[in-house]
């Protein structure tokens, strides 16, 4: 006999893994699998993925799971009532309308080859570095979409060929995953959700639609872009091809975004997500708060397409456990991300080592695109321990420059406390 019948499930798509969630009705896991995909360092400072293993990894986790909820004797098939998605934020993906193909690696939201770009734009702009922040709240970096399109645009004849031909789709990587699970070539649903469009640096906050002097400024044509929805309403349905078939898609925030819905965060609370990087964010309500400070100003999320959007102060840290991985995959200090603990908890402090993991810039609230990374202070008394202790207090201290901004930004009245007077940061994600 099988076991209860109501389910949702979640597509958990991240910067180096991609995961399937499928919940009961308690929102108890009934079945996941993840899996790691390839990452790709063509250049100095250069990220990139390959769309279509991200596609075949959603569909590999989605198969998995299924697999392992089904042999515990849950009829996912006949129970299953909506699949929400979250993804990594700001990589870019161009791809054909007419073969489905990807015109090229997608660049992820990591990579700097777009600081000629900005640097250019700066000088040109009368705003210089904040000319968009007003429509977007975002300042120019290599950090978001619309820099890394206009290099593509640029550099890649595939995509000016295709843009030219009116036959290039762009997306972040939720609109590439929707398009694809809807059907894609055969009638796939092109659209962005208002979190994941706040990080492109093309949509207008107040508005939640492309901001027509900006796609006009930088000479982004409309057609390619994808149409923006809110958070939590039925985009579209599981094509035939993919397991689920049939099954609506309800709900799509950008990874930070969800976290911070997750950790439920109202107005004047923070979290912090400690993933590849680490992300602080504090819900401004339901007006935007300029930061003078380093921060972003951008969309926190809009529970429906008639919900009050909310929005969010930020500080976006590039490296956190990703320097962990590099002193896994890199250095071979250790061999699994778990054994640093271990291997810091060897002694009580860092013996005077301070590690910057400034590997592709810094971000909030440096916004130094040209810094990279450093290791002082090291003497013959330094081991492989001191540099694992102070690999993870360059997280502790980095988060710790985005909460001092934070502070000053929000001011006494933009923030919870609690009896004790205590400002209550709420953290998740793997480097917890």
């Amino acid at each position: 006999m099988s076991k209860e019948q109501t389910f949702i499930a979640s597509i958990d798509q991240g910067t180096t893994s991609t995961r399937f969630f499928i919940y009961d009705k308690s929102a108890r896991i009934i079945g996941s699998h993840h899996v790691e995909f390839t990452q790709f360092y063509p250049e100095a400072g250069w990220v990139e993925h390959d769309p279509m293993e991200i596609l075949e990894s959603v569909r590999s986790c989605m198969t998995k799971a299924l697999d392992k909820a089904t042999a515990d004797g849950y009829n996912v098939d006949s129970g299953l009532k909506a699949i929400g998605l979250t993804n990594q934020r700001e990589t870019v993906v161009v791809w054909s309308k007419s073969t489905g193909s990807p015109l090229c690696n997608a660049i992820v939201w990591m990579d700097v080859r777009t600081s000629s770009i900005c640097r250019k734009l700066e000088k040109e702009l009368p705003g210089g570095r904040t000319h968009f922040v007003e429509s977007c709240g975002l300042p120019l970096s290599t950090y978001f979409s619309a820099v890394k399109l206009l290099w593509l645009m640029e550099n890649k004849e595939e995509v000016r060929a295709a843009i030219k031909k009116g036959d290039a789709l762009f997306g972040t990587i939720d609109t590439w995953l929707i398009w694809n699970l809807t059907g894609g070539v055969n009638g796939g649903i092109h659209v962005t959700d208002v979190s994941n469009a706040s990080r492109t640096m093309l949509m207008n906050l107040q508005t939640l639609d492309w901001d027509k002097a900006t796609l006009k400024t930088l000479g982004i044509p409309a057609e390619i872009l994808p149409k923006i929805v809110s958070n939590a309403e039925v985009i579209g349905k599981i094509a035939k091809g993919w397991p689920l078939f049939g099954v609506p898609i309800a709900g799509c925030l950008g990874d930070q975004h969800a976290a911070m819905v997750g950790q439920a965060c109202r107005r004047g609370e923070a979290k912090c997500t400690y993933g590849t990087g680490a992300f602080i964010l504090l819900n401004t309500g339901t007006a935007p708060v300029k930061s003078t400070h380093g921060l972003l100003t951008t969309l926190a999320f809009k529970l429906g397409p008639k919900a009050q959007t909310n929005y969010a102060l930020e500080g976006s840290i590039a490296i956190a456990g990703a320097a962990v991985q590099w002193l896994r995959d890199s250095l071979g200090i250790i061999s699994s991300a778990s054994e640093i603990e271990s291997l810091a908890s060897k002694v009580d402090c860092t013996g005077g080592v301070y590690f910057v993991p400034a590997f592709n810039g810094l971000f909030a609230p440096w916004w130094r695109d040209d810094a990279r990374g450093i290791c002082i202070g090291i003497t013959r008394f330094t081991s492989k321990s001191h540099i694992a202790r102070a690999v993870l207090e360059s997280m502790c201290f980095q988060v710790k420059d985005v909460l001092d901004s934070m502070h000053k930004d929000a001011g006494e009245k933009g923030e919870v406390k609690n009896e004790k007077e205590e400002f209550l940061l709420r953290v998740d994600g793997g480097a917890t």
